[in-house]
């Protein structure tokens, strides 16, 4: 689409996209969902024992969006998120066992055990964080653009929040400071529905989020959020527009987190029949998985022996972060400051 442009637009989701990967490829894409799942299903367990503090969100059902967006993902591309981040450090490829065990506060963690489930950090994976204030990664992320652009380096910063944080006055600035300068963008908008607690229908005048970049001229597209496919497609199109110099574009995910807003959160605001629904009607990884079948890819048989392995990673990282020692004292002097060259 042309710059000048009224560029605000729906697409229907492309539900065939899947067929853009081949064999191997949709099957490490039902193995990262399915890591992701079982990972935050241990996460909540161990928060339950006592072992995780402070807060904790999880990822359960919207692992489709991470592992598709991700996978266009180049070297060098940057990520960054909110405090829903566990699922977004996996598909970046983070050691599960570094982030269970940052996650229980321990030396062996990905930020030595200093950042917990909000805050922690991996440069070498291109993650950026993991951050606690709603909607401040928007406004940081759209700094990684710059920077990319200043350097013309040719990546992309893969920017997601949530529909709570949609309606943050920094994102806008974000969105006018990044179209008028063309910067290499791609905001991702993971609608979940009901932000901390709230329905998006009392929250938003404007329920259609891909439309909030219109009227700085940005493009953008509602995706079906539980098609790991269509989220492929959606991302590819956008990083795409977003490389070649085009400026930002934003993709509206639509989405739906199973448990509450965090672990303290009893999620009264809903029923557990549309809970239920969800699951039974949209589930991601059910979603791959009938098609891995239908189209001869895989077999029950061979789809258990994923989940087997699956859960054996993540039990060895839970084994881990329980085992590894916590932070010295001494660490909360250390990683303050940068050290800068003279």
């Amino acid at each position: 689409m042309a710059r000048g442009q009224d560029a605000s637009r729906k697409k229907k989701a492309d539900t065939g996209a899947h067929a853009e990967w081949g064999k191997a490829e949709l099957i490490e894409a039902y193995r990262s969902m399915l890591l992701i799942r079982r990972f935050e299903e241990r996460a909540g367990q161990l928060y339950g024992m006592g072992l995780i503090g402070g807060f904790c969100h999880l990822y359960i059902g919207q692992e489709a969006i991470a592992v598709g967006v991700q996978s266009v993902k180049e070297p060098g591309d940057q990520v960054i998120t909110g405090y829903r981040d566990h699922g977004h450090m996996l598909a970046c490829g983070m050691d599960p066992r570094e982030v269970m065990a940052e996650l229980t506060g321990r030396s062996g963690g990905s930020s030595k055990g200093k950042g917990g489930s909000m805050h922690m950090f991996s440069t070498e994976a291109d993650f950026y964080g993991g951050h606690g204030i709603v909607g401040a990664q928007v406004s940081l992320g759209t700094g990684l653009a710059f920077a990319n652009r200043y350097r013309q380096n040719g990546k992309v910063a893969f920017v997601y929040f949530g529909d709570g944080a949609a309606n943050q006055g920094q994102v806008y600035e974000s969105f006018n400071m990044a179209e008028l300068w063309s910067l290499p963008a791609v905001y991702i908008i993971e609608n979940n529905q009901y932000a901390m607690g709230t329905s998006i229908e009392r929250s938003s005048s404007e329920t259609h989020l891909y439309k909030r970049g219109a009227s700085f001229r940005i493009p953008g597209e509602e995706v079906d959020g539980m098609d790991v496919g269509a989220v492929r497609a959606a991302a590819t199109r956008a990083a795409e527009h977003a490389r070649s110099g085009e400026g930002p574009y934003i993709l509206e995910m639509k989405t739906y987190r199973y448990r509450g807003h965090s672990m303290s959160d009893p999620a009264k605001y809903r029923t557990r029949e549309e809970v239920d629904e969800v699951r039974k009607t949209r589930d991601p990884i059910d979603h791959l998985q009938e098609r891995l079948i239908a189209e001869g890819f895989a077999d029950e048989a061979a789809l258990k022996a994923i989940d087997a392995e699956v859960k054996k990673v993540v039990a060895d990282a839970a084994e881990f972060a329980r085992t590894s020692p916590e932070p010295a004292p001494d660490e909360l002097h250390t990683d303050v400051y940068l050290e800068a060259a003279q």
